[in-house]
């Protein structure tokens, strides 16, 4: 019966069988991959060097890239290589490093959105407040603390995680290392130290939701009550990506772990984990682009030969 002992590597699912659909995922994931990292890239390269985006809510728009390039950086090049060298094989500390990074990134990028909307509500519920409750220090306190929170999450999940013996074989079911998949490799009589972490997370997690909701039902009201149509227009655009990336980032998260277990299947599982860790990276950029001229603007003047017009 293998333990943690003598468990060097994980073999991660594969995502087919043929080395055609093989290469085929790694041509799609590379797309995807590339297409993150050149618009969380252009959105931190407009936000560092556009004066007139150094506000609070660019500053965290800044670390959401920042983190959102780091999530997907954390699963999907290894699935890229797996995926290219027709191979299943991650070691055992590069695992605990992948479930690590990972968490510390997801855990820090929803702390982070959770400030994103107390900046919301601030701006729009008490704007003449605005430059005291967020000053440039205020800003830095609140993004160090939304790391620093997901960093000690981080290691409370990993380290409870891979303290548990392993009864059972390598193969992990998914196409990264994720703490229901390896806690399935576990003995099950050991599950009760990692429950009380989950549920430790779990309460932080749900303290920030209720923040959220919060901080929009004031929002929705100051704003219905703004006399002026063009006002309450202006004050929507600017809430309506965040609200965008917190409703994408959730849904996908709260399915793929609180989806009945009577539906649950690899290919299904497959597939979750693929729209909550790579598909909210790719598309937050998108998202925050689309109705904000500002950073479209500031886009424009860094790369001018980006939005040149051919004959």
């Amino acid at each position: 019966m293998p333990n943690s002992s003598s468990v060097s590597e994980f073999l991660l699912l594969a995502f087919a069988d043929t080395r055609e659909l093989q290469l085929l995922h790694f041509a799609l994931f590379l797309g995807i991959y590339l297409a993150a990292l050149l618009g969380n890239g252009l959105i931190l390269s407009a936000v560092a060097c556009d004066h007139r985006l150094h506000t609070p809510m660019y500053f965290f728009l800044l670390n959401l890239a920042l983190l959102d390039v780091g999530s997907i950086s954390t699963t999907l090049p290894k699935a890229m290589a797996n995926a290219l060298w027709d191979t299943r094989a991650i070691s055992y500390q590069g695992c605990a490093a992948q479930l690590f990074f990972f968490l510390f990134c997801i855990s820090a990028e929803y702390y982070n959105l959770t400030i994103m909307a107390y900046d919301r509500y601030i701006a729009i519920c008490k704007p003449l407040h605005y430059g005291s409750l967020l000053g440039s220090r205020a800003c830095a306190q609140m993004a160090a603390a939304a790391w620093g929170s997901g960093f000690l999450n981080a290691v409370l999940l990993t380290a409870t995680t891979f303290s548990l013996p392993l009864c059972h074989s390598n193969a992990v079911d998914q196409f990264f290392c994720e703490i229901p998949h390896i806690l399935k490799l576990s003995c099950s009589e050991s599950y009760l130290r990692e429950v009380w972490a989950v549920l430790f997370s779990i309460f932080l997690a749900f303290g920030c939701f209720i923040f959220i909701v919060f901080s929009y039902v004031q929002i929705f009201r100051a704003v219905l009550r703004m006399p002026s149509e063009q006002g309450r227009h202006k004050a929507f655009s600017t809430c309506l990506p965040h609200l965008a990336v917190v409703s994408l980032f959730l849904s996908t998260g709260i399915f793929s772990y609180l989806k009945p277990p009577s539906i649950s299947s690899p290919s299904l599982d497959l597939v979750v984990a693929l729209l909550y860790s790579v598909v909210p990276p790719a598309l937050n950029p998108l998202i925050y682009s689309m109705r904000n001229q500002e950073l479209k603007d500031a886009v424009r003047k860094l790369f001018p030969y980006m939005f040149l017009k051919h004959p």
